[in-house]
């Protein structure tokens, strides 16, 4: 029996309109800056998605296309006015950035409570501490995902193939936080295929086009591809979907599964920034 899709675009849409009645309700509107530098085809796209989608819900947006050349201190500077804007309750500087600009010198500079990406050290400092104040949104996704197939999480073995501060680490940590018995695999992992044959969730996000493959996953597993890779000019994710989803219980599909979740969480997070900034600045 084929797998059941996961639709990352209908499950989202619960949060999306939940999102959109509680701004109906506040006197201010959450405020959401998104910085672009360069032309990056992909960046440009996902920028676009989320400036629409947070204009849909209802929120103040306000977008920032930066030249490929624009200098480490001149990106600084700008962060800094937006940590000060008391119209901005949340940001995003799309990632990735130019190689000769210093990411982590970069996302260091954004306030902790204005992170609506989360991925400031001080907010993945709190993740592992379980006290989950803005949580990296790809990684929100994919816990929501797996909860919507109605399957317990507590005592399941999960493998999350990948190890990046944006999905990988934080996604293990949520996962722990469930009560799931969590293994990390990546690129020096030896016999992965031993590994992943074990999971009952498994999460896939190491950014290579089909690396799992039928024969690497257990009958009725839960499977989550974060992937986006350009093959033979067509979008495909870590997973062999086609085959995969024949052995698989649930599956999400590449496009239309995890990023769509990731967006609506994107916009939940600049909610709580909001919450989060009150008595912050005044």
């Amino acid at each position: 029996m084929p797998a059941k899709i996961i639709d990352g675009k209908e499950v989202s849409s619960k949060f999306i309109e939940d999102i959109k009645k509680k701004v109906k309700g506040l006197k201010e509107k959450p405020g959401l800056a998104v910085v672009l530098v360069g032309n990056n085809p992909a960046s440009e796209i996902y920028v676009g998605f989320k400036e629409k989608k947070s204009q849909e819900v209802g929120f103040y947006c306000e977008r920032y296309n930066l030249d490929e050349g624009v200098k480490e201190d001149e990106l600084l500077k700008l962060v800094d006015e937006l940590n000060q804007n008391k119209k901005i309750h949340g940001m995003i500087v799309q990632l990735p950035l130019p190689k000769r600009i210093n990411e982590n010198l970069i996302i260091d500079a954004i306030l902790p409570h204005k992170d609506a990406d989360g991925f400031t050290p001080v907010n993945l400092g709190n993740l592992v501490n379980d006290n989950n104040m803005l949580v990296p949104a790809t990684a929100r996704a994919c816990l929501e995902l797996i909860k919507s197939t109605g399957v317990e999480i507590k005592g399941r073995n999960a493998v999350v193939v990948g190890r990046s501060n944006i999905v990988g680490k934080p996604t293990a940590l949520l996962l722990m936080q469930e009560n799931a018995t969590v293994t990390i695999c990546h690129s020096k992992t030896k016999n992965l295929k031993e590994h992943t044959k074990n999971a009952d969730i498994l999460v896939v996000a190491c950014g290579k086009a089909k690396l799992i493959k039928k024969n690497m996953v257990k009958p009725g597993a839960i499977v989550i591809d974060v992937g986006i890779n350009r093959v033979a000019g067509k979008i495909a994710g870590d997973v062999d979907f086609e085959n995969v989803k024949e052995v698989a219980g649930y599956i999400t599909p590449v496009p239309g599964g995890v990023g769509p979740m990731t967006i609506a969480m994107l916009l939940d997070n600049t909610v709580k920034a909001m919450e989060l900034g009150k008595g912050v600045l005044k």
